[in-house]
């Protein structure tokens, strides 16, 4: 069977959805789009807490899987460097320019450690271990390859994923990394994730506090075996202000603060109210292609245009129309008014935005109702 390709050129509006000067109203949807204005705000927002506390950024770039997005959070927004979950993902974020990058997650398989070696000699990289012969197996690769890999030891702080248990494991781990050739212990990966979505501002805390006091119990530990850490890395978009007051977190993961999404608003503070320092800057466009039932309308933003593990979309701006279903290409509107016409375009929040971006592309970055950018998303699909 013969295969049949793109091409490789770009062609607005069959291969990306829009081309710089264009108005909202000519992008071909479903396109995700960037608020620049917004998106801009939250940068500055999060540069300013990490400066007011002495931090570190490392921001996490699988929420956008984007070079150029990364690049700006380096060099607008205080960020040290970036997060990566995926070893091709990394790989591509250093192709494109990132020159500091950690693997945030474990990486055994030996053609990954291998390829994460390699790249060791064109940007700084860490990664993240909880197992012994994993770092065995990580020297062999950094000594193969004349590289050094700095390796974070991840503790378990509640999550229930990944990761050894604080204190004595921890530490046997980092002597072990610590004697290692190639490798250098830089630290701890203290991340917890179950923690980010729960909306209840006291239980989130509580979450938080019980981490923060594992990691504490840690890091003495380790000091009373002569082992420093140099990065104590962790929290979210839901949590970083816990972490980031604590005197013990110094480096923050934080990925989800440059976009947002729907299930993030509904994440409270501790009067109730949903956490507002952050603002909606991502959003997928939208157009009504159906209403042929006087309630309802139907948009050309279905399941293939987003994830809905968090929850369905909501409509931006809008409180008269609301998004109730989906399948694989329709988006259904609840529309008891008929107030929506035929092509008429909306922008629905994603409940989710991280696995929504790996879905596409591009980036549409809009400011004014005018496209003044067009961002490829550099390691969308990119599992390996």
């Amino acid at each position: 069977m013969n295969a049949i390709t793109r091409s490789t050129a770009p062609v607005v509006g069959l291969t990306v959805p829009a081309a710089v000067g264009m108005s909202i109203d000519e992008i071909g949807t479903p396109a995700l789009i960037v608020d620049l204005d917004a998106f801009e705000k939250n940068v500055k927002t999060m540069k300013e807490f990490i400066e007011s506390k002495g931090l570190r950024l490392r921001a996490h770039a699988k929420t956008h899987k984007s070079a150029d997005i990364a690049l700006y959070q380096i060099a607008q927004g205080g960020a040290c460097g970036v997060c990566c979950q995926k070893v091709a993902e990394a790989e591509a974020l250093v192709d494109g320019g990132v020159t500091d990058v950690l693997v945030s997650n474990q990486v055994v398989d030996p053609k990954k450690i291998d390829r994460m070696a390699a790249m060791a000699k064109k940007a700084r990289v860490l990664c993240c271990v909880d197992d012994a012969g994993n770092i065995d197996d990580l020297s062999a690769a950094a000594t193969r390859h004349g590289v050094t890999l700095e390796c974070l030891v991840e503790v378990d702080v509640g999550a229930g994923r990944c990761g050894v248990g604080p204190g004595a494991p921890v530490v046997a781990l980092a002597k072990q990394i610590d004697a290692a050739p190639g490798l250098t212990f830089a630290g701890l990966q203290a991340y917890q994730g179950a923690a980010q979505h729960v909306h209840d501002f006291a239980e989130r805390k509580a979450q938080i506090e019980a981490a923060i006091a594992m990691v504490q119990d840690t890091v003495d530990q380790l000091k009373a075996e002569g082992l420093d850490c140099a990065i104590v890395g962790g929290a979210g978009t839901g949590t970083y202000y816990f972490e980031g007051a604590s005197g013990l977190y110094n480096e923050l993961q934080c990925g989800s603060y440059v976009f947002m999404d729907a299930d993030y608003q509904r994440v409270l503070d501790p009067s109730g109210q949903v956490i507002s320092e952050f603002e909606n800057s991502l959003f997928i466009l939208t157009s009504i292609m159906s209403h042929a039932k006087a309630d309802k309308a139907i948009c050309d933003a279905g399941l293939k245009a987003q994830s809905v593990d968090s929850g369905l979309p909501v409509i931006f701006g809008r409180d008269d129309v609301e998004y109730i279903k989906c399948s694989d290409e329709h988006g259904v509107i609840a529309d008891p008014k008929g107030v929506l016409a035929l092509n008429e375009k909306l922008k629905l929040i994603p409940g989710h935005c991280d696995p929504t971006c790996n879905v596409y592309d591009w980036y549409v970055a809009v400011r004014g109702g005018r496209v003044e950018a067009v961002w490829p998303v550099t390691a969308r699909g990119l599992a390996l």
